[in-house]
């Protein structure tokens, strides 16, 4: 594949999980919802750090992380979004997480979320 083969594939991943997002939240499947939300997050991320780097992405599922490595300028606010989009992959995936956070995620929770996803989603669209 080509570069901007790889950063496509990426892309259209990355919007395939956030259509994915909003039809779980649709349909309250909140602890998914978000889970799903960071996959879309991550691959956005991936995305852009082919872009930037010009090289193969890093093996991470740590938001920050890809963000650092890909050098974006993030806000404090932006930060302490990926770090906490961040603990939804790992609430979500083991089973002595999973029933504390599918406690936490309540309608209000991950609705903000969502659109916090959202929000920093269409930010880092801009950039490429």
């Amino acid at each position: 594949m080509t570069k901007d083969e790889i950063i496509q594939f990426w892309i259209n991943t990355s919007e395939e999980n956030l259509a994915t997002m909003h039809r779980l939240y649709l349909n309250k499947e909140y602890d998914w919802c978000l889970f799903i939300g960071h996959l879309g997050l991550e691959k956005l991320l991936k995305a852009y750090y082919v872009k930037i780097k010009d090289e193969n992405f890093p093996y991470s599922h740590n938001l920050i992380f890809l963000a650092n490595k890909s050098e974006l300028e993030l806000t404090e606010k932006q930060k302490d979004l990926l770090i906490e989009v961040t603990s939804f992959n790992i609430e979500a995936r083991y089973v002595d997480y999973k029933r504390r956070f599918r406690d936490k995620c309540t309608p209000q929770f991950t609705e903000k979320y969502v659109k916090n996803i959202d929000d920093f989603y269409k930010w880092l669209m801009k950039k490429f």
